[in-house]
């Protein structure tokens, strides 16, 4: 996958973190990138997530994100001091695509940005085609019904069968479980092919 460099220019970043040293460079930093930084130490809404996410890993407790244990709602960055193992799986837990190490560097922010967004980014595609494998998963119970249904009136065997299936499906520009489908609802016969 192949990952342009973000514009930061107009993202909204919240970082969930109490006001010190480290918030001060963070705004600094994240505002000369552009983006309009709102710090919090309270739990960020579900129903207004921004653009990217930094939280304190350190001293960050579940409920700070609404999101957990799945593919967040957004990038998130982890802002971490500690190596303890606990708050490197907190961090982990709440996806975390990078780590900015705390005290903060401005040296750091920009390139935890973008392999953050760059992760959230695969991860998103992952899932995307997970979910499209498992959906095309669920219909293969109707592929097999139309292969037997072919061979039992064509009189072909089952590779014969499977290939009419999918001959016909590349014709139609159609997945060959949406073709099983159609076909075993009978509103096709499959005439184009032999």
């Amino acid at each position: 996958m192949t990952t342009r460099t973000p514009n930061f220019t107009g993202w909204r970043v919240t970082v969930l973190s109490e006001e010190d040293g480290n918030t001060d460079r963070l705004r600094r930093q994240l505002g000369l990138l552009g983006m309009a930084v709102t710090i919090q130490w309270t739990p960020l809404a579900g129903t207004d997530v921004p653009d990217l996410v930094l939280i304190d890993a350190d001293r960050g407790w579940d409920e700070l994100l609404p999101f957990s244990d799945a593919l967040p709602a957004c990038p998130v960055v982890a802002l971490l001091g500690s190596e303890a193992p606990g708050r490197i799986s907190f961090a982990l837990r709440h996806g975390a695509g990078a780590i900015i190490p705390k005290p903060v560097a401005a040296s750091a922010v920009y390139p935890a940005l973008v392999l953050a967004v760059s992760i959230h980014a695969e991860r998103a595609e992952a899932a995307r085609r997970i979910a499209h494998l498992e959906e095309r998963l669920k219909l293969r119970p109707l592929v097999f019904a139309a292969v037997a249904r072919l061979k039992a009136e064509r009189h072909v065997d089952d590779e014969r069968a499977y290939a009419i299936l999918r001959d016909c499906a590349m014709r139609r520009r159609m997945s060959i479980e949406q073709l099983a489908a159609v076909f075993l609802g009978g509103s096709e016969t499959l005439r184009e092919v032999g």
